[in-house]
C-alpha cells in the first residue's frame, strides 16, 4: 500500500526555514510499529499520522513521533497537521465556512484556527493546555550542563519545569552572547533530567538576532533524538505560560503578546507569535507547503 504524505516548513519566515514537518494523511491502516520507523526514516524532529476520517466530534486522530518516540503533544507538528488537514484533507466545500480543526491527540483536544493578517499573511493559532508548573533547579546545575558560568543565567527569573501538554525545563540567560556559546554536556544533560519530569529544555534570553522581535531562544531534547529544534510550538507555549506567571514582561503579569525567535544557530530562522494571559495560552505562526509524495 502506497501512504500518502506532505512536508511542510511550521514557524517558517520563507520557505526553507522554520521547522520541517511530514504528515501522513491516510494512516489509518499503520500499525504502531510501522508509525515509529517511518519516523525514523524521514528523521525529522516529528513526522504526524491522521485518521482521514473525523470522529463523530469532528476531532481528527492524530498521532505524533519523533525518530525515536511517540509524543502527547506538539507544536509545529499540531499547526501543520492542521494546516494539511485543511489543504489537503477535506473537500473545497467544506473549507468555505471552517474556521477551524481540532486534532485529537494524545494529550487532549487541540484546536487550531487561523486568521489573515493586515499584510496579508496567514498564520495559523492553536490554544494550548493551561500551565502546571514543576521543579526549579539551581543555577549552578544548569550551567554545568550548558558548560557556561552560573552567573549568566538570568538572576531575577527562576529555572523551572513547565507543562502545557509535556513538561520542558525552562532557562533565562541574560544575553544572546551566553545563548550562542551554549554546548550541551549530554553526560551532565542525563544525570539532570534522571530527576525531572522535563527531558527537555528551553532557553530564552531578552537580547535577540532580529530588532523586531522580544526573545530569542533555544530548545536542545537530545532524550528524544534532537540534539537542536528549530521551532517548537509546545515548548514555547511552556515559555508563554512561564512569562505571565512570574512577571517577566510586566508587573503585573497580566499578559504577554510577544514574537520569539528561535533556530538561527542551526541555520533554520524561525518565528512563534505568543498570546497568553491567566486563562489562555496560544501560540501562532505561518506555514509553508514543500513536496509531496508517497511511501511504499
Amino acid at each position: 500500500m502506497n501512504y500518502s504524505f506532505y512536508i511542510v516548513d511550521v514557524f517558517a519566515v520563507d520557505q526553507y526555514t522554520g521547522n520541517q514537518l511530514a504528515v501522513f494523511i491516510n494512516a489509518q491502516q499503520m500499525n504502531d510499529h510501522q508509525m515509529q520507523e517511518i519516523a525514523k526514516e524521514i528523521n525529522f524532529s516529528e513526522t504526524t499520522f491522521i485518521d482521514t476520517s473525523p470522529d463523530s466530534g469532528n476531532f481528527y486522530n492524530v498521532r505524533i513521533f519523533t525518530p525515536k518516540q511517540e509524543l502527547p503533544f506538539a507544536g509545529h507538528p499540531t499547526l501543520g497537521t492542521a494546516y494539511i488537514i485543511r489543504e489537503y484533507v477535506i473537500s473545497q466545500q467544506e473549507k468555505v465556512n471552517l474556521s477551524q480543526v481540532t486534532l485529537n491527540l494524545k494529550a487532549g483536544k487541540i484546536p487550531v484556527q487561523w486568521e489573515n493578517t493586515s499584510q496579508g499573511e496567514e498564520v495559523l493559532w492553536m490554544q494550548q493546555n493551561q500551565p502546571q508548573f514543576g521543579q526549579t533547579i539551581s543555577a549552578e546545575t544548569i550551567a554545568s550542563v550548558f558548560s557556561i558560568s552560573p552567573e549568566a543565567i538570568h538572576p531575577n527569573f527562576p529555572i523551572q519545569e513547565v507543562s502545557t501538554g509535556v513538561y520542558f525545563l525552562i532557562v533565562p540567560v541574560a544575553s544572546l552572547e551566553t545563548l550562542k556559546t551554549i554546548k550541551v554536556n549530554l553526560d551532565a544533560y542525563y544525570q539532570l533530567i534522571n530527576s525531572l519530569e522535563a527531558k527537555s529544555i528551553l532557553v530564552f534570553s531578552p537580547e535577540t538576532y532580529a530588532s523586531e522581535n522580544d526573545l530569542c531562544v533555544r530548545v536542545f531534547a537530545d532524550y528524544l533524538g534532537i540534539p537542536e529544534d528549530p521551532a517548537t510550538g509546545s515548548a514555547n507555549g511552556c515559555l508563554a505560560g512561564y512569562l505571565v506567571e512570574n512577571k517577566v514582561f510586566s508587573s503585573n503579569g497580566e499578559s504577554v503578546q510577544i514574537r520569539v525567535e528561535q533556530g538561527y544557530e542551526i541555520n533554520r530562522p524561525s518565528l512563534l507569535l505568543l498570546k497568553a494571559n491567566q486563562n489562555k495560552i496560544e501560540v501562532g505562526g505561518q506555514v509553508k507547503t514543500i513536496a509531496h509524495g508517497h511511501f511504499f
